[in-house]
């Protein structure tokens, strides 16, 4: 038997688990699913960012269970980014945090949390938060994941 196999097994343990931290902090509760009329207040926060700096994006905007609420695709927006805002945003719900958390998980020494289900590493994924309870999420895509992310946040009125 390779005895180097358990010593590279707990290594890649070890390394896993002192990144976790900045997944496994305290994320607020869920509350009251966002409204139709909230998402499309948000969507157009997030196009007139992108408009205003002629990014071409997709923005979605989901509920607490990630569910789609409202979808836009500004004209021009290459196509891969509608299921990449989409995931961005289910992300973000589900997990009740930035996408930026998983990329910056992964960047510091993570690489397992690539491997959990609907993951999106990327910036541009923001929980929706009122009352400080997360009530869905943005998720924009066209650009680079921090211009998406400016203009998610933008959408948020931050």
């Amino acid at each position: 038997m390779n005895k180097r196999i358990p010593t590279c097994v707990a290594s890649a343990l070890a390394l896993a688990l002192s990144a976790a931290p900045a997944l496994a902090q305290q994320r607020p509760d869920y509350g009251p699913s966002v409204t139709l009329d909230q998402a499309k207040k948000i969507a157009a926060g997030v196009i007139a960012e992108c408009a205003s700096n002629k990014w071409n994006v997709a923005v979605a905007v989901v509920d607490t269970h990630g569910s789609l609420v409202y979808f836009e695709r500004m004209e021009q927006t290459q196509y891969a980014s509608i299921d990449i805002a989409i995931g961005k945003a289910k992300a973000a719900a589900t997990y009740r945090r930035p996408t930026r958390a998983f990329a910056d998980a992964i960047n510091k020494g993570s690489p397992a949390t690539a491997t959990l289900p609907g993951v999106f590493a990327s910036p541009g994924g923001v929980p929706i938060t009122a009352g400080g309870r997360v009530t869905g999420a943005v998720g924009v895509s066209g650009v680079t994941g921090d211009q998406d992310e400016q203009c998610a946040k933008a959408g948020l009125g931050g």
